[in-house]
This record gives C-alpha cells, sequence and structure tokens, in this order.
C-alpha cells in the first residue's frame, strides 16, 4: 500500500519552503521554471515533491515513471556558495547525502559514479554487480534571466541557482518496478519505510552536506567530504567500462580516483589514465 505524504510532518530545519503537489510532469523543470519566474518567492534552501511524477526526466533525456506515492520525487532549490568550479561535486554530494539517509538498520548503500544510489543484491546483474538501483539523482543549473545591467539587482551578487533532483524508490514492489536493476527500500529489506520520515531525513542530510561543503569554500578534501564519498564508492577500485558522451568512444580500465572537479579517472590495461567527465559507467565483474 502506498500512503499519501504527511504534511504536517514536513518541518524540515533549515528549509525556507517545502511545496508538496499531487501530480507534476517533472518537478525539476517545474523548480527551474519556478525560479525563473520568481526567483524570490523560492529562497535556497527549498524543496519541490510530487506524490506522483508523470513525465520525470532522466540523465541523458531518458524519461521514467514512477507509481502514486510509491517513492519520492524531489527536486531541492539550491544557491551553494562555492567556485562555480567546484559545482560538477553537486550530483555526487547529493548521492552520499541519499546514502546516509538509508543506511541503518544494517543496510549499507552505495554509490555509483556519477549519480546513482544502489543497496546490495543478492545475486548479480550486468553493469551494477552484487546491487539494485534505488535512486538517481539530476542537477540542472537555472539559467539566469538577463540582467539589466551591471548593477540591476542580484547581477553577479547571489549565488547561481542549482536545481537537484532525487528520485527514490520506497515502497515499489517488483512488479512495480521499471527494470530488473532497480530496487525499493522494502524490496531490500528496510523495515516499514514511511515516505514522509525518508523525506525529512533527506533534505536533512542534502542541507548538512552542502552547508559543510560551504563552509569549507567547496573544497571536498578539507570538509572531509571526498572521504566520505570514497568510503561509500561502488565505483572506486572496480574495473569498469565507460561509454563517453557524445559518442566519444568506450573506456575501459580500473576507476582509481576522482579528480578535483569530481571527474572519475580511469587507468587503462597501459596504464595511461583518463578523466570521464560524463557518460554511462558499468561496472565489470
Amino acid at each position: 500500500m502506498h500512503h499519501s505524504l504527511h504534511l504536517d510532518r514536513l518541518t524540515v530545519p533549515g528549509f525556507a519552503r517545502v511545496e508538496v503537489v499531487e501530480t507534476s510532469p517533472s518537478t525539476n523543470s517545474e523548480l527551474v521554471a519556478a525560479v525563473r519566474s520568481h526567483p524570490d518567492a523560492w529562497p535556497a534552501p527549498s524543496a519541490l515533491i510530487a506524490e506522483h511524477q508523470t513525465a520525470g526526466k532522466g540523465r541523458a533525456g531518458r524519461s521514467w515513471e514512477m507509481p502514486p506515492r510509491a517513492g519520492l520525487t524531489v527536486s531541492v532549490l539550491l544557491r551553494p556558495r562555492v567556485p562555480a568550479g567546484t559545482l560538477g561535486w553537486l550530483p555526487l554530494l547529493a548521492g552520499l547525502a541519499v546514502v546516509r539517509t538509508v543506511s541503518d538498520d544494517g543496510i549499507t548503500a552505495a554509490v555509483k559514479w556519477p549519480n546513482d544510489v544502489l543497496l546490495p543484491a543478492d545475486d548479480t546483474v550486468a553493469g551494477l554487480g552484487l546491487y539494485r538501483k534505488v535512486a538517481g539523482i539530476l542537477t540542472e543549473v537555472v539559467p539566469e534571466a538577463p540582467a539589466a545591467g551591471p548593477d540591476a539587482p542580484g547581477a553577479g551578487g547571489e549565488a547561481p541557482a542549482v536545481v537537484l533532483g532525487i528520485g527514490l524508490n520506497v515502497s515499489q514492489t517488483a512488479e512495480e518496478l521499471p527494470v530488473p536493476t532497480a530496487t525499493s527500500l522494502a524490496l531490500a529489506g528496510y523495515p516499514r519505510p514511511d515516505r514522509t520520515d525518508v523525506l525529512v531525513r533527506l533534505l536533512g542530510e542534502v542541507h548538512a552536506v552542502v552547508r559543510r561543503w560551504e563552509e569549507h569554500g567547496g573544497d571536498v578534501v578539507a570538509a572531509g567530504l571526498l572521504d566520505e564519498y570514497t568510503a561509500v564508492s561502488a565505483t572506486l577500485g572496480t574495473r569498469v567500462r565507460a561509454e563517453l558522451a557524445g559518442d566519444a568512444g568506450v573506456l575501459e580500465g580500473e576507476a582509481v580516483r576522482l579528480d578535483e572537479s569530481g571527474a572519475l579517472v580511469v587507468r587503462t590495461a597501459w596504464g595511461e589514465e583518463r578523466a570521464v567527465t560524463a557518460g554511462d559507467v558499468w561496472h565489470l565483474r
């Protein structure tokens, strides 16, 4: 049984605004549009949640749909006060926040670079090994409205707005999942997951991780976030095949580390190291 969110329990410390709508084609698209139209109405951090998302966007424009009230479809508006060159870390840090949200009661989640959260499974599946995907993450920078001039309000003064979208499977049955590589908290043995509790924890963890990142000026090493991310990475230290973005070919090797921008560094059999900035990454056995 999939239950509605309990709005009376949706108080999240640090959040300026938390809105729940019954349906949305895409909470990310809707929040980007809302922030562009009325930026003052959405102070950072704010969140838009849909009980049912009908035309969700995945990476590379893939669409996906979730049964009503079975999971969480959350878009968070952030204005991270970090150098622009470090914003590539945001989806990775969001993955860390999701891991912190769902890892308890003996269940240890992991992150797959760049933007999936995985839970352990009993059998292997191509591309993921002994894991199944429980959450996906998509970040979009909000295009700034052209300023009237150098002295216009907000011109160059405020940090850029970023919408962080998180889709998390909570109570789906096996029949309700779109692909055999997916799972939900309920299927993974999470005891009676309550969507409202999970949402409040999730927003709190996103806020905490972003605040630590900001306090260290976007330096994930100084903030201790790189170490934490590495500890829960299912990708680092394994053999991977990366299908590079823009038909730039395929790269195979060992995922050895992340570079300063959050890109995945892969060492080939010939000892050459190459940074992967985007693309599909498969975990090889």
